[in-house]
């Protein structure tokens, strides 16, 4: 058990306590040692005593015993017991935004509201309204929250779809020679509805009992057809799809099985469609089959059927971002802020992974959630940097690398930037993000945004509409109104690398580009592992088609001081 699962069951237990109107020390006794225990980055929980535990901050003598008894065998006595005074229902109403463990406990004691289905039924008859501190607002987003809720069922991020589709290959090898994926996974959709692998093999009865021996996959029969089994696999909460390929086909079947049908229905120089001359005959190579359509190859992660083919006429392939050409690693955080890491561990692993610089942006001030930097840890952090920097620039190396000064500054509610503009001039680049405050109308959000795209200190638009896949919404922008006061104001737009976020939307890339404005690809990482994110970053970067030459970090050192300088000269 991490850290972080532990953390996880004591916010738990302490919704439920406060859902089952328990004692409030006892609700706010696990509160605070989550808290505390969130922010803990010193070592394993796991192997700590109870006398260790006691002594951290937060964390009483009771509940680091109930820490170690979970450690050993997975829960503990009290959460065992107000798991199971809990219907399950009531305990997905904990995913509804905008109502806590209070309101849930009012709409299930006094609607006798169990389920989420029932939910949504009192909330359309008005029921909900009509009780003590909810109104037809908060009915409305209960709503609202639910259909999106919904919508994202049976569904996954990037990351964990990667890991499902690893997992779903490494049993399928053990069978058969040639397996491939495609769909969601191989066009690296930023969410994935299905996990389509391709199965060469002799027949398509042998695929069949291959997979019905294997215990771990549940075959869904009424999907399934002899030619593709549909069905799931234990631990994952995504669809399946296996797909017969008959020998010698493998690659037109993978060409069919990686584009969306609006990509497979274009035409090119021969009146063709894609998928028509993909049907046909068998191909050697992908490339062959758009050659065969007089079209130029466009790689899996754009076969969408949307930009690729205006994109094609005027880029080549060998244009496109990858993460090799990327020189510096922007957007980060250390133990300043909330990170893991400090600032010297985090500018070391940038340093062995290659990289010229490191952007160390560490929350600002307003974040208190976040331990945003006082003035005082400014001046602090700078003295660090200064120190750092004068040590890497007398080392024996080859390559030169350097600490960037910067500031994740919240964009506040009326658009303003967190800190005078003093202390903002201290910084070499600011990151302007959205924190709080998330619920404003789509003209209020984009005027917001807008006055902090305005602001000469702002150097890059930080996770444009604050989204957290599968779990929030973004809030509303007019998003040609935001890039085109970017190009105007030479202010950077981030591609957030998060695979939570991959935010901005990589349908917007192509538009930021005609408009000339650069792109960021940003990992917000808050360990060095976050630095990893950057491949999911540059996977959807690639996806909506921005090249090297539009990425504000594939800038050298040199580069980027003097695009750096030149902003704060004019400004």
């Amino acid at each position: 058990m991490n850290n972080s699962e532990i953390v996880e069951y004591l916010e738990l237990t302490a919704k439920l306590l406060e859902l089952h109107q328990a004692d409030p020390f006892r609700v706010k006794g696990y509160s605070v040692a989550a808290f505390y225990l969130d922010k803990f980055k010193d070592g394993a929980l796991k192997d700590m005593s109870a006398a260790e535990l006691s002594k951290l901050q937060g964390v009483g003598k009771s509940t680091a015993a109930k820490i170690v008894e979970m450690v050993q065998t997975g829960s503990f006595p009290e959460l065992d017991t107000l798991l199971a005074n809990t219907p399950p229902g009531v305990l997905e109403m904990f995913k509804i935004k905008g109502i806590g463990a209070k309101k849930i406990a009012v709409l299930w004691k006094e609607l006798e509201i169990d389920n989420l289905h029932e939910l949504e039924l009192a909330c359309l008859n008005g029921s909900v309204a009509k009780l003590k501190g909810f109104g037809g607002g908060t009915q409305q987003k209960i709503l609202d929250s639910l259909a999106f809720v919904r919508s994202q069922e049976g569904k996954l991020r990037m990351n964990k779809g990667r890991e499902a589709a690893d997992a779903l290959v490494e049993l399928l090898k053990t069978h058969f020679d040639e397996v491939e994926i495609a769909g969601d996974i191989r066009r690296k959709n930023e969410i994935v509805s299905c996990v389509v692998a391709l199965v060469e093999a002799q027949s398509p009865g042998l695929l069949q009992s291959v997979i019905t021996e294997m215990g771990s996959l549940i075959k869904d029969e009424q999907a399934s057809s002899p030619f593709v089994w549909r069905g799931s696999m234990e631990g994952v909460s995504v669809a399946l799809e296996i797909v017969y390929v008959a020998p010698g086909s493998m690659v037109n079947r993978l060409f069919l099985e990686s584009a969306s049908p609006a990509h497979l229905a274009y035409r090119g120089s021969t009146g063709k469609s894609l998928r028509k001359i993909a049907s046909e005959s068998t191909s050697e190579s992908e490339s062959e089959i758009y050659e065969k359509a007089g079209i130029p190859f466009i790689i899996p992660e754009m076969r969408e059927g949307i930009t690729e083919f205006d994109w094609a006429e005027k880029h080549q392939i060998d244009e496109l971002v990858t993460w090799d050409r990327l020189k510096g690693i922007l957007h980060n955080h250390s133990t300043y802020s909330d990170g893991q890491h400090t600032l010297k561990q985090m500018a070391d692993h940038c340093k062995e992974l290659g990289f010229e610089y490191l952007g160390i942006a560490d929350h600002s001030q307003t974040a208190t959630y976040a331990q945003g930097l006082k003035e005082a840890d400014i001046a602090r952090q700078h003295k660090e940097i200064e120190e750092l920097n004068m040590a890497y620039a007398s080392e024996d190396s080859n390559t030169a690398f350097k600490i960037l000064k910067g500031i994740e500054s919240d964009i506040l509610g009326d658009g303003s930037l967190d800190y005078p503009d003093s202390v903002l001039a201290s910084f070499d680049y600011v990151v302007a993000s959205v924190h709080s405050n998330l619920t404003m109308t789509k003209e209020k959000a984009t005027e917001r945004v807008l006055r902090a795209v305005e602001n000469p200190y702002t150097t890059i638009l930080g996770h444009p509409t604050g989204r957290l896949l599968l779990s929030r919404e973004g809030y509303p922008l007019d998003h040609k109104i935001i890039i085109d006061a970017c190009a105007r104001h030479g202010v950077v737009i981030e591609v957030n690398a998060s695979p939570w976020r991959l935010d901005i939307d990589w349908r917007w890339i192509q538009y930021c580009m005609d408009q000339g404005v650069l792109l960021s690809i940003n990992p917000d990482a808050h360990a060095m592992a976050g630095y990893q994110d950057m491949h999911y970053g540059v996977a959807v970067a690639r996806k909506g088609g921005l090249i090297a030459d539009f990425t504000f970090n594939t800038f050298s050192l040199n580069k980027m001081l003097s695009y750096l300088n030149n902003r704060a000269v004019k400004r």
